[in-house]
């Protein structure tokens, strides 16, 4: 198993402007930035995230995932995925300097405070190896959800070649038991945590609230086995 961490930490809306909040994000295509129900009259956020921080890593995978393409165009195949403007670098690129040119090039991306390059140096993967990949991920999303002591929003799955990355704000204990989680699931080679460690009285502090930003930054760190 392998960890990366960081180390980091709203008020009510009436019913109505909670709605018109939902009702936007629909008609504007953002709905996806928009994470929450409502409950007591007032949107819950149901992502550890600050509103802005959603908003970015929204904005960071679509240009580093347009800037992957103009700089290897088919003779690579890289996937980003940001969270709380920590980006991961997943899937395939010829040589060893491609590797380091994705890096530099996604770093260079406004907003972006970390790269993570887990790269593999060799062939594109197959369509079959990519759908095992995808059918891990959706099963291991099925139980972070399924499991009642974790809050699965909290977590960003993704899986190459069977190494499974879980990404997210949390406690050390959380981390632990999400990876247990994916271990648990049928088809995982490794699993490898890309977490914002969180304390657990900044935890409580981060509990979902209505919608409102949530601050929290910090170090990171790097665990393998």
């Amino acid at each position: 198993m392998t960890s990366k961490f960081r180390r980091g930490p709203g008020r009510k809306l009436p019913f109505a402007l909670a709605g018109a909040v939902l009702a936007g994000a629909l008609l504007s295509g953002c709905a996806a930035l928009v994470l929450g129900t409502v409950v007591g009259g007032a949107m819950v956020v149901t992502d550890r995230r600050s509103t802005g921080s959603q908003v970015d890593d929204e904005t960071i995978e679509v240009k580093a995932n347009g800037r992957m393409s103009e700089a290897f165009g088919d003779r690579a195949r890289v996937s980003t995925t940001s969270y709380n403007r920590m980006v991961l670098l997943t899937g395939e690129v010829p040589t060893a300097a491609d590797k380091t040119t994705a890096e530099q090039v996604v770093a260079r991306v406004d907003n972006v405070a970390s790269v993570v390059n887990e790269l593999t140096v060799g062939p594109l993967n197959t369509f079959t190896e990519r759908s095992k990949d995808t059918y891990v991920t959706t099963k291991i999303k099925a139980s972070l959800i399924d499991a009642k002591d974790l809050f699965a929003n909290s977590i960003k799955v993704t899986t190459h070649r069977g190494v499974v990355y879980l990404m997210g704000r949390g406690t050390e204990r959380e981390a632990n038991r999400a990876s247990e989680v994916a271990r648990g699931v049928s088809g995982v080679v490794k699993v490898v945590r890309v977490f914002e460690v969180l304390t657990e009285s900044e935890l409580a502090s981060t509990q979902p609230k209505t919608l409102a930003p949530s601050g929290g930054a910090a170090s990171a760190a790097v665990v393998r086995p």
